[in-house]
């Protein structure tokens, strides 16, 4: 293995380390992502906008930092990707829109000042839906984003470009959005981990159709990345009121607990009743549940029985526009007691196993109707989830797994994710 794959395969927080002991320099890293993006981003059309130069002088600048005795933050000269619904600025963020193909933001998205600073390095943009919106990354923008683990298959959408970008070893870690599953079924296509932080936990400020506070409760920006511990530092950097999005509420970030999942109460699904999945997630799921027993969690079959209303709430929110008033009333009292009922079942229970979507990633071009059945119901109650990879499918493809927790409770989600990603080891 060379230097530069060797350093490819580092975490984001090893990085940081490193780059802080100065036994690693921020130009190294930069240097060897960018070379791994002209290499390999020609043929997955990840990455929509790259800051070459760019990224490079600010490397320069963060080791020159060090070398006087400045450290930025936790991320100090580590490089970072953001889907291209975020404002980044003076670098185009189109949004696989037409009539945004020139748009220049003015400023950067909240989430973006947070990582620059904290010492992050802005490498580039990736790709997305037109809008952001929708399980297909492919737009008349950019074209189509194809899965590292197969140029045939979907990366997923809408964070396709993201998860893709961080799966290839274009990126160490980026930013995504999620409103119905985003971050989810793309980190489970591409085999990387994601975290869907409570919904209210990280502003949306600045981030394309994602106004926050009450008129979006479903959507949160999250970290993407190869490693569970790199999600629980960006956490930490990006969460937290910003004085503009109405629906943050501040609440204290939690350490993940060192004794793993041990005496965590744990409910488990393959269906919930919502959609069948094939006999390699149901293996996967299978084999979870029984890591997490020996790792001292109590498990059990069990799953909210509001999770079969969760399609219909959603399809109904989507189309409330062409609704009546009266329609919207009911449409509300029903989420109402969807996120009721949900959190009944959640006072029995830490955790929740379950399936990200009914199967490895489809071909391009292959219609997928259920897709977002597993993960809506939790963007309807604004929960977090994190997904990590702990299976492969007869082709190759990746297959992961969600775990989800209570409001605020990231922390126990990132720490059962962590059991399974050391248990099972397949870090791209």
């Amino acid at each position: 293995m060379s230097d530069s794959d060797s350093l490819l395969r580092r975490s984001a927080t090893e990085l940081a380390a490193l780059i802080q002991q100065r036994k690693l320099t921020s130009t190294a890293v930069v240097s060897a992502y960018l070379a791994r993006i002209e290499a390999l981003n020609p043929s997955i059309n990840a990455l929509v906008q790259v800051r070459a130069q760019a990224a490079l002088a600010d490397a320069w600048a963060a080791d020159r930092a060090l070398a006087q005795g400045e450290c930025r933050g936790l991320l100090h000269g580590v490089p970072f990707t953001v889907k291209d619904v975020i404002d980044t600025r003076g670098v185009v963020s189109a949004a696989g829109l037409t009539e945004r193909a020139d748009y220049l933001p003015e400023q950067d998205a909240v989430v973006v000042t947070r990582m620059k600073a904290a010492g992050a390095i802005l490498l580039g943009k990736s790709n997305c839906p037109p809008g952001g919106g929708g399980g297909v990354t492919d737009n008349p923008v950019y074209g189509a984003t194809h899965n590292p683990h197969g140029l045939a298959h979907s990366p997923g959408g809408s964070s396709g470009g993201e998860a893709a970008a961080i799966a290839a070893g274009l990126s160490p870690l980026g930013l995504g959005s999620d409103s119905g599953g985003s971050l989810r079924v793309p980190a489970h296509f591409c085999g990387i981990c994601t975290l869907k932080p409570t919904t209210g936990r990280v502003p949306n400020t600045g981030v394309f159709d994602h106004p926050g506070g009450l008129s979006d409760y479903r959507s949160q920006i999250g970290p993407m990345a190869r490693h569970v511990d790199d999600l629980a530092l960006v956490l930490q950097v990006i969460a937290g009121e910003d004085g503009r999005d109405a629906g943050v509420i501040p609440m204290p970030l939690h350490d993940v607990p060192v004794r793993g999942v041990n005496g965590l109460r744990v409910a488990w699904y393959s269906d919930g009743g919502i959609e069948p999945v094939d006999p390699i997630t149901q293996a996967t799921l299978q084999a979870v549940v029984k890591l997490l027993e020996e790792a001292g969690a109590r498990v059990h079959a069990a799953f909210p029985s509001a999770l079969s209303t969760a399609r219909d709430i959603t399809e109904r929110y989507w189309a409330m526009s062409k609704g009546s008033g009266a329609q919207s009333i009911k449409l509300f009292s029903d989420w109402d007691q969807f996120r009721s009922a949900m959190l009944g079942f959640m006072a029995n229970h830490d955790l929740i196993l379950c399936p990200v979507d009914a199967a490895a990633a489809p071909r391009l071009g292959e219609t997928r109707p259920g897709l977002f059945n597993h993960t809506l119901p939790y963007s309807l109650a604004g929960w977090p989830c994190v997904v990590v990879r702990a299976g492969t499918d007869a082709d190759g493809l990746p297959v992961g797994v969600q775990i989800v927790a209570r409001p605020w409770n990231e922390h126990l989600a990132l720490a059962a994710a962590r059991v399974i990603e050391r248990a099972f080891a397949f870090t791209p």
